[in-house]
């Protein structure tokens, strides 16, 4: 189990844990407790699964000021949806005195329900039924009401639209601002080539991958082009959330004769393997008519190779043409695979990433500011890169690929080295890079899931340090071939490729020799930085309207003050190859080789004596 505890959200849990499995007898088709036609999932399943989202629940614990007859109470809430409120009634308040219509006012707190909804609610409702439940032994009394307007329609008039307005005037003049300074940097380019050619190149890149993000669009759907897929899950020591990674896997809106589901143990040492077998036999027990039995397989590595033999192993066992990779800490939504495949229409497609979210973005600040820098990093830069069909990182979380590709490159991939040592981390960009070789990579936003982010600083650090050398490993290799690509895009990736290598050194000259030597504060420097910090903001906000659009201005100066300086770092030891996060076998013969160094360096008996247990430390 995790040492901290998440936040996450929870869904009131409907009854069929295979709700949205097309049904093959049409047992479904019936007019729903909110309405509307719970028709066949295929004929428009992305309207469908918004229409479910309206009327979903969510389990929650706060309190509820209601007014009722120029009285006021004060209830505990349950559970609440987008149109209504279940709430307790305490002992020796009578249920009569809440027949009128009544007016609630609460606060949503954070994590209750979806990202957007954390804010003040004022409105009235109406009380619709009451009921009895047993709840740890005792008779509660429950009181359902139903809100005047649903949620949605109350915060697009209260807050989305002003947060929709703010967000667009202040991405319009912040691109103005930009822009004015740029021409500084053109007039002032004899004085300084180097840094205002930099300048002149960052805010370049900047803009145009906000630009063409802003312009994406989604391949829509074709209800006619359903291939076959095979969902290839690898896992090590993920106990805590693998039940459900794969109980979101097989509970896809896409036809059962079309979609199946591998786990490749790549030998956990905790329980992982027995939560696998109670997920499959939990999903078996309700799934009968759904054929899980036969789409589901489970198979464990005679030895821990790594997260690459373990997709590899995935990929062979695969009946399916397209093979999607999916972490064993992500969570799929129910239309992800229905969206995820549409490119492949194109013959010349080879891989297509989906959008990866944070599932635990309010569980502290650390996850807060990456649920900005998740959904920023997808929407807008892989979004801009999709419009040349070369994105550079078909993110692990959810991507898909032509299986035939995976077998063409498979060896290459698990044998790939660099500067003789093994690649064992980077294998999102690394298989991407292969296919990019030859075919195209795109981008689907629609096609959705959710993953755990480090909520710890040092994980969260080891994982950025992994990430920059992983990066700078595949981008070296992808010079190789991205020239052949459309023009603009390779110029594109190689501005992308020295903005971010080049930076320690411009922010080294601005903050500390600039002011040393000359005495000048470095005012446009900061004022630019701050720029960066609010684009990166106001975009979060334009999109999700969420009160978390500030965490884009925290991510931007920590990564400017802290995670920029792993780049130098990740220069001069991008060839290693342990993860730091994990326990692969290149860790474990790293850690071996620290402890024999510890081992060496042991104090003499005199101050052993004097209580010196430094080696004993974990």
């Amino acid at each position: 189990m995790s040492e901290q505890q998440e936040t996450i959200l929870q869904p009131l849990q409907d009854r069929r844990i295979l709700s949205n499995i097309p049904d093959p007898e049409g047992v479904r088709r019936t007019i729903d407790r909110r309405g509307f036609l719970e028709d066949d999932i295929n004929e428009n399943p992305n309207e469908l699964y918004k229409k479910k989202l309206e009327g979903q629940r969510y389990v929650v614990d706060f309190l509820v000021k209601v007014t009722y007859n120029k009285q006021t109470a004060t209830l505990r809430c349950h559970n609440i949806s987008t149109t209504g409120i279940l709430l307790e009634l305490p002992a020796g308040e009578q249920e009569t005195a809440f027949e009128a219509a009544v007016h609630l006012k609460f606060t949503i707190p954070d994590g209750a329900m979806p990202e957007g909804y954390e804010a003040k609610v004022s409105m009235p409702a109406k009380k619709v039924r009451t009921f009895v439940e047993q709840v740890d032994g005792e008779e509660v009394r429950f009181m359902a009401f139903i809100f005047e307007k649903p949620l949605d329609l109350y915060f697009k008039r209260r807050r989305w639209g002003l947060s929709i307005f703010m967000a667009s005037a202040f991405l319009l003049f912040i691109t103005l601002l930009v822009l004015l300074m740029r021409a500084e940097s053109v007039i002032y380019f004899r004085f300084n080539k180097f840094l205002y050619f930099y300048s002149l190149l960052a805010a370049t890149f900047l803009l145009s991958r906000y630009v063409f993000g802003l312009l994406y669009r989604n391949v829509p759907i074709n209800l006619d082009y359903e291939p076959g897929v095979t969902i290839i899950i690898p896992v090590f020591n993920e106990e805590e959330w693998i039940e459900r990674t794969i109980i979101s896997c097989i509970d896809q809106a896409y036809p059962i004769d079309k979609l199946e589901v591998i786990v490749v143990d790549d030998c956990s040492t905790d329980r992982t393997a027995e939560r696998v077998r109670h997920a499959f036999d939990k999903i078996n027990a309700n799934g009968k008519r759904f054929k899980t039995k036969t789409r589901m397989r489970f198979h464990v590595l005679s030895e821990n190779a790594g997260k690459r033999e373990a997709l590899v192993v995935g990929v062979k066992m695969a009946r399916h043409d397209l093979v999607v990779f999916v972490d064993s800490d992500s969570f799929l939504e129910p239309t992800a695979i229905r969206n995820l495949v549409q490119p492949f229409q194109d013959p010349e497609m080879g891989g297509v990433a989906g959008r990866t979210e944070v599932e635990n973005k309010f569980t502290n600040a650390l996850t807060k500011l990456q649920t900005v820098r998740y959904y920023v990093a997808f929407r807008i830069m892989k979004a801009a890169e999709s419009w040349f069909d070369c994105v550079t990182c078909l993110s692990g979380p959810l991507s898909c690929y032509r299986k035939d590709l995976v077998l063409k490159n498979s060896e290459d991939w698990l044998n790939q080295r660099f500067l003789g040592h093994p690649a064992t981390f980077g294998d999102d960009r690394s298989m991407t890079n292969f296919i990019l070789k030859t075919h195209r990579t795109s981008y689907q936003d629609l096609a959705v899931c959710s993953t755990i982010v480090p909520s710890k600083t040092g994980v969260f650090l080891r994982q950025q340090m992994r990430w920059k050398r992983s990066w700078l490993r595949e981008s070296l290799r992808a010079l190789g071939f991205v020239w052949r690509k459309e023009p603009f895009m390779a110029a594109f990736f190689i501005v992308g490729l020295i903005v971010p290598i080049a930076a320690p050194i411009v922010v080294t000259y601005n903050l500390i020799y600039v002011p040393a030597r000359y005495g000048i504060f470095p005012t446009t420097f900061l004022l630019g930085l701050l720029l960066m910090a609010l684009m990166m903001s106001f975009a979060h906000l334009f999109f999700r309207k969420s009160k978390l659009w500030s965490f884009g201005i925290v991510f931007v100066l920590f990564y400017e003050f802290v995670l920029l300086w792993q780049m130098p770092v990740a220069w001069v030891t991008f060839w290693k190859s342990t993860w730091g996060t994990r326990d692969t076998p290149q860790d474990v013969l790293e850690q071996n080789r620290k402890q024999e160094r510890r081992t060496k360096r042991r104090p003499f008996p005199f101050f052993a004596m004097k209580g010196d247990n430094r080696d004993d430390e974990q």
